[in-house]
């Protein structure tokens, strides 16, 4: 069973948004699982099988485990049948950490899939249900940043990925589909080192990633606090 479950609506979602922080965690010994609600074709660029094996591959970069659902790109929407499928997977995996894409992007499946997913958190502790799995309620949902509007929010929090930006890095090299061969987004790594710098810079490290929760946040200990 997975501690930390990060979804995506696409395959590379989570490791542009937060591929060191998933390769931190595992790296400390936590199961982490990447799901995909899509498996991100049609694109400009790519295939299914390709898709899949740049995506298994990418996974392994970051010590994770990765599934991906049979929902459909370029038409994901919060559905009950959505919300349903995503909910077995928390039912199943039992998940105390949940990531989900940031709420507010131009990419409607980016939208739809954060939906699908706060939702699905609460369905998954329906107890009179036909869905598959006993209830669960993961205690944690924050959202990370991958979105497509040129604008900048206040995180709740930046965790510090100075160690593992590499890993993150050697995962989004994996999809050449998306980011060699597709000249339109070659220069997406060197912006992903950039904004790594930047909010990293903010806490006073080499990389760091934003997170954001709708819910407040308890510290065991202020010494955690860099």
């Amino acid at each position: 069973m997975a501690d930390v479950i990060c979804f995506g609506a696409h395959p590379d979602d989570v490791e542009i948004g937060m591929g060191a922080t998933a390769a931190k965690l595992a790296r400390c010994g936590l199961d982490v699982l990447i799901v995909d609600l899509t498996d991100g074709e049609p694109t400009p660029r790519g295939t299914h099988e390709t898709r899949m094996v740049e995506a298994a591959t990418s996974a392994v970069a970051l010590g994770a485990r990765r599934l991906t659902l049979d929902l459909p790109n370029r038409e994901l929407f919060d559905t009950v049948e959505a919300r349903k499928k995503v909910a077995e997977v928390l039912r199943a995996e039992r998940p105390r950490i949940v990531f989900a894409p940031y709420p507010i992007d131009a990419h409607p499946d980016h939208i739809a899939a954060s939906a699908i997913i706060e939702a699905a958190r609460f369905y998954a502790k329906f107890v009179k249900t036909d869905m598959a799995g006993e209830p669960h309620y993961p205690a944690r949902l924050y959202h990370y940043w991958a979105v497509h509007l040129r604008i900048v929010e206040r995180p709740s929090f930046i965790v510090d990925v100075s160690e593992d930006l590499d890993a993150k890095m050697v995962a989004l090299a994996a999809y050449e589909s998306q980011f060699t061969t597709n000249e339109a987004n070659v220069g997406i790594l060197p912006w992903v080192r950039v904004q790594a710098a930047s909010w990293g810079a903010l806490i006073g490290t080499a990389a760091g990633e934003p997170f954001y929760a709708r819910e407040q946040i308890g510290v065991r200990d202020v010494r955690d606090l860099l």
